[in-house]
């Protein structure tokens, strides 16, 4: 695998950082801006309303750039949202900053798959998407709690600082890791790139990521509740629960990547099947706090199965314009994070227990898995037709074909 590589997952370690630290510091910029707790839950709504406007626009706008050029573009907005934060005077230069740092995201990691999979061979193209998802999967074991902590003891404003060094030394790494390349000999404009997106195909896959994930934010979103007054944890040992959701999410990522290289479409339907399988035993496993640990960990691992195959396969329908799909899937996969949170709340709030959001998730999985054989039915469908067409195109005589040529 080549080492620029790692010039990706250091730049997704940095986004990855950022998105879900503010979670965690929700306690001390209300208390710093004198805002409540939910006025404070706007910030991340924020970060994710930029992650799914950025990511397709942006995307569309650099079609005809040098991917390279637009990598450290992003990841220059990336280090100045992060900075102003940092600097925010109050909450609406915040929320502000917010909106500013997650509209880099969904591209960064749209334009990076595709440059990861254009450096190696076909047979590694998955494995080489979940290398670059590997920052983003470390950052939930290393960098989220490192970056909890800086903002408990220094202020939450260090945080920010801290991940606009991050960002510096991504930045770093892409410029000296990242080979030159020449402008997109395929680009057709914004009306060109947005054309692609027209395919069924490729919104039966981002409707996929949307089920799929959103399975795994209605259970994730509400893990807490679920471990303190299900499985009788103590409020300090979630921090730690949680680092074995990442641990569990990495794995998973490395293992669907080689897997996909194999199977793409096998690895996905396998993922979604342990998911609805953990996520429906839920309810079971949060019963004891050694079952609960076990169960943090397989829905780290059963989600992230999928991630790697769901993005290689919508580039793969969406071939004409592959950057703008891959960045749709993350604009996908934050509107999974929304409505994933929401349906799961939905089912805490009608009363049913505090593991319902999981068989809330269980039933988004199942969702998923339908759009998932709908999306192979039609592939199936699609591919006598293409078959019939490259047999025509063969008994062409040859003299017709010289001049079309």
């Amino acid at each position: 695998m080549p080492l620029a590589l790692l010039a990706l997952a250091v730049g997704a370690f940095g986004i990855g950082t950022t998105e879900f630290v503010m979670m965690g510091l929700l306690p001390d910029v209300a208390d710093d801006l004198d805002i409540s707790i939910p006025s404070a839950g706007h910030l991340v709504s924020a970060y994710a309303l930029g992650v799914v406007i950025g990511a397709p626009l942006l995307a569309a706008v650099t079609a005809k750039m040098s991917r390279r050029t637009v990598l450290i573009g992003l990841m220059g907005l990336f280090v100045v949202g992060n900075a102003l934060s940092a600097l925010a005077p109050g909450n609406g230069w915040l929320l502000a900053a917010r909106f500013l740092s997650g509209l880099p995201h969904g591209a960064f990691f749209g334009v990076g798959a595709v440059v990861a999979t254009n450096m190696v061979a076909p047979e590694r193209k998955a494995r080489s998407v979940s290398l670059m998802f590997l920052g983003l999967t470390v950052a939930n074991v290393a960098g989220v709690p490192v970056a909890t902590l800086m903002g408990q003891h220094l202020g939450w404003r260090a945080t920010f600082l801290g991940v606009s060094a991050i960002g510096l030394a991504a930045i770093a790494a892409l410029a000296s890791l990242i080979p030159h390349d020449r402008e997109h000999a395929t680009a057709t404009g914004l009306r060109g790139e947005l054309a692609a997106l027209r395919s069924v195909p490729v919104w039966l896959s981002l409707g996929t990521t949307v089920a799929g994930f959103g399975a795994l934010f209605a259970a994730y979103s509400y893990i807490t509740p679920m471990l303190t007054d299900a499985a009788g944890y103590g409020a300090a040992s979630v921090t730690l629960l949680l680092a074995l959701f990442g641990v569990g999410a990495t794995a998973g990522n490395l293992l669907g990547g080689r897997l996909a290289d194999h199977s793409l479409r096998g690895t996905l339907f396998g993922g979604l099947t342990s998911l609805v399988a953990v996520l429906a035993l839920f309810p079971l496993l949060m019963r004891t706090e050694v079952t609960a640990a076990v169960a943090v960990t397989l829905l780290g691992t059963a989600a992230f199965v999928t991630g790697s195959p769901l993005q290689l396969m919508v580039m793969e329908k969406a071939a004409s314009a592959p950057s703008l799909a891959s960045s749709a899937n993350q604009a996908a996969f934050n509107l999974a994070n929304a409505g994933g949170a929401w349906i799961g709340g939905l089912a805490l709030a009608a009363g049913f227990g505090v593991t319902a959001p999981a068989l809330a998730g269980a039933a988004l999985a199942v969702l998923g898995l339908g759009v998932a054989a709908l999306a192979a039915a039609v592939d199936r469908r699609r591919v006598p037709a293409a078959g019939r067409e490259r047999v025509v195109a063969s008994h062409v005589p040859q003299e017709s074909r010289a001049l079309h040529s």
